[in-house]
């Protein structure tokens, strides 16, 4: 199909009727052997603004027809997956185009209900299925209660996680190293517990922790502003280079001037010369938003991965310590 063919669809739409061009177009798209990638882009390029225009009823159609479709466009079926679950089921129980990070991504943001038609996918992922047996039976996960944003009052100490804790869950030590973190940036000489950047715009946290030129401090920053686990927004950092970092960056919608300022007060030594600082900016300008967010879904959806192999790890693990304890019980019972 040309770019033609979806003009003549076009030309043959009176205006205003969106509803006809959106299923027109993803029908003639469905009707395609093996389309090429020119052609989901075009298609794309006609459904997407036509999105909000159109009725529950099209919606539903469109991703009935691209579940069954071997090659679909990405970030229509991504679109389209984002619905409620009585439009994206077909496209969350077979649709190709979504990926393993993709459906983890879903399951965050939209709970059980999609987390229940993903889980009727063939040769679904082991990992994925582990988290939606978690969802479906939360009393089965150890949770951590939330922590609250503002605390007026002097909060109660928490217990400090004994040394057998630390050994079995990986993740207390860095969340408690964390929670010191958070703490040595409130007033000196407070008994309050107001954070020292409590209340300010995400750019100006981030850009004073950077020019602490404490990396901690700046790492804390990120992980609370893109909403990620230290152990990530500490990775982000570390990494050579600055990619990783200028992805979060504009994942934030930061612009080019404060985008800048962060990355030369975190990564001073990537800037030796004006050269330097062109490609920073090219690179930054180029970079759309939207392929930013994708990478920060992917870090988080890594995270989920890594806690629940964790877990089960944990879980084994302490199967294998009771299996011995009754061994040993039995072996006593015998003696006696």
């Amino acid at each position: 199909m040309s770019s033609s063919d979806f003009r003549h669809i076009a030309i043959r739409t009176e205006a205003g009727k969106a509803e006809r061009l959106f299923r027109a177009a993803v029908s003639a798209f469905c009707s395609l052997t093996r389309p090429s990638r020119r052609e989901m882009a075009q298609l794309e390029d006609l459904t997407l603004p036509l999105f909000e225009e159109v009725s529950v009823e099209s919606r539903r159609y469109v991703a009935a027809a691209l579940s069954e479709c071997e090659y679909a466009p990405t970030a229509l079926v991504r679109r389209l997956a984002e619905e409620p679950v009585e439009i994206a089921a077909p496209l969350l129980t077979r649709s190709k185009a979504l990926s393993d990070i993709d459906l983890i991504a879903l399951i965050g943001r939209h709970g059980l209900p999609h987390a229940r038609a993903i889980a009727r996918r063939k040769q679904l992922n082991a990992t994925i299925a582990d988290l939606i047996r978690a969802l479906e039976k939360p009393t089965l996960v150890k949770t951590r209660p939330p922590e609250t944003v503002t605390k007026l009052a002097p909060a109660k100490p928490e217990p400090a996680a004994t040394t057998e804790d630390r050994r079995t869950d990986p993740g207390v030590a860095e969340e408690d190293a964390r929670r010191r973190l958070r703490s040595m940036m409130r007033p000196a000489g407070e008994g309050t517990t107001v954070n020292l950047f409590l209340g300010q715009p995400t750019y100006v946290r981030l850009r004073e922790t950077a020019l602490t030129g404490n990396a901690a401090f700046f790492q804390t920053a990120l992980a609370d502003a893109l909403d990620i686990d230290f152990a990530t927004a500490r990775s982000v950092t570390d990494q050579s280079g600055y990619a990783a970092l200028l992805a979060a960056l504009k994942a934030l919608d930061l612009s080019e001037d404060r985008a800048f300022l962060i990355a030369v007060a975190v990564c001073p030594g990537e800037f030796p010369h004006p050269q330097a600082i062109r490609l920073f900016l090219d690179r930054y300008r180029l970079l759309h938003r939207e392929a930013a967010l994708d990478r920060v879904r992917a870090w988080k959806a890594e995270a989920l991965s890594r806690a629940i192999r964790g877990n089960a790890a944990e879980t084994a693990s302490a199967g294998r310590r009771a299996s011995k304890a009754d061994d040993k019980a039995a072996g006593r019972r015998k003696v006696s």
